[in-house]
């Protein structure tokens, strides 16, 4: 609560974003400056492994919940462009660059690629949908890039680590396709839908005028995030995906009830700002997509702190060199720019929304639950080392630039509707 108040007051008038206060506090208090404590990634994988991955999760139901509803493909057509076509453009680019420039291993540059391409939907809430039903495509194209391209970069991760040796992916790639790429993209859409949309009757039904069940929206939002993400993962679906989709399901359920029963969504707290508030004798029911959203914004910024306190505190003066400043530079000038226009060709999107697009492949808290998953999965700690230095100092870059220019950028530089 108190990281909340902080981020909504101070913080947020500031004109960069808090991750890099964190980033900065954790760096002076780190081996860099002060030494107060050095968090060790491979020793600690485990760890952070399970931080990021929590961290993630909520940021993804948070994200869902977001999202304009009904789904409409002429809608949904940029952000599906950049979490596939932009994706593996950004994948491919970086894999020739850390191949032929860095001299990794192909399979070690394919892991790299896949641990950078996807934007992070933690750290990049600053540039995303402000409130539920938010009608500004640009927040809404980066909102749901981040919701959806989490889940669809765990592909390369496999493929990197199989061309490491650590993972089977059969014959000329055949098993990596149908498991990795086609079973459990669908099988994490398919439970993710129908758990958002069986949880959304339940609730209805049990908040009905009728019978009026105390529903504890909070608890409910984290046991379909557990629900959805464990069935996933014992399916072998792709979890992250899975989680994304609830909560789109979940929203879209409840306000299609909603309308059903002759409720204005803004009766609901859903799709403004600032909800309605109504007197007791006229409530309405409640529903968990928006009431919940409060507890999951306060646990995602409270990760956020936790999580970028620890990136500086990890960043010590080895990590600075030519190599990682140069993929740096690589992935925002070139790589995310380069990739951004090739998925979105031919769709008619105006050049202002393009170019923001172009800049804003925010990189953060995604990639280190990647980098650990792999490193708990048998890469060899000179590889390792190497990944980490080469992600961290990325992710360092990105919080410092893109949270200096979202600001300005998204607040009114150009008429965007």
């Amino acid at each position: 609560m108190l990281t909340r108040g902080l981020s909504q007051t101070c913080l947020q008038k500031l004109p960069f974003t808090p991750a890099i206060v964190y980033l900065v506090i954790g760096f002076l208090l780190g081996p860099s400056f002060f030494n107060f404590f050095y968090f060790d990634p491979i020793k600690q994988a485990p760890l952070l492994e399970k931080l990021t991955e929590i961290a993630v999760l909520i940021s993804l139901f948070s994200a869902g919940v977001k999202m304009p509803v009904p789904f409409k493909l002429t809608q949904w057509q940029l952000p599906l462009r950049l979490a596939s076509l932009s994706m593996m453009f950004t994948i491919a680019l970086i894999t020739v660059f850390a191949v032929f420039i860095l001299e990794l291993p192909l399979g070690a540059g394919v892991l790299l690629g896949a641990l950078l391409a996807p934007t992070d939907p933690v750290l990049a809430t600053d540039a995303q949908s402000r409130y539920p039903g938010d009608k500004d495509q640009l927040r809404f194209t980066l909102t749901c890039e981040a919701g959806m391209n989490d889940g669809t970069a765990f592909p390369f991760i496999m493929l990197g680590l199989g061309l490491l040796g650590l993972h089977d992916l059969g014959t000329a790639g055949g098993q990596w396709l149908m498991k990795e790429i086609i079973w459990a993209t669908a099988i994490a859409v398919i439970i993710g839908i129908a758990g958002g949309i069986a949880v959304g009757k339940m609730v209805w039904e049990l908040r009905g005028q009728r019978t009026r069940q105390d529903v504890l929206d909070d608890l409910v939002g984290l046991g379909l995030i557990a629900i959805v993400y464990g069935f996933s993962l014992l399916l072998n679906g792709w979890g992250f995906l899975a989680v994304f989709f609830a909560a789109v399901a979940l929203r879209h359920t409840e306000l299609k009830l909603a309308k059903a029963a002759g409720i204005k969504p803004e009766q609901l707290g859903a799709g403004v700002e600032e909800p309605v508030v109504e007197d007791a004798d006229t409530a309405v029911p409640s529903i968990v997509s928006a009431e919940a959203l409060v507890f999951k914004e306060h646990l995602e910024r409270l990760s956020e702190l936790m999580l970028v306190l620890l990136v500086g505190g990890m960043l010590v003066a080895d990590f600075w060199n030519w190599r990682t400043i140069s993929l740096a530079l690589f992935v925002f000038v070139v790589a995310r720019p380069l990739s951004v226009l090739c998925g979105l060709m031919l769709t008619k999107t105006r050049w202002p929304i393009q170019a923001t697009l172009a800049w804003f492949g925010v990189r953060g808290i995604g990639s280190i639950y990647y980098l650990m998953y792999a490193i708990q999965h048998g890469v060899p700690e000179s590889i390792a080392r190497e990944l980490i230095q080469l992600t961290f100092i990325v992710i360092a870059l990105s919080i410092v630039v893109h949270g200096i220019s979202v600001k300005p950028l998204l607040n009114g530089l150009f008429d965007r509707k």
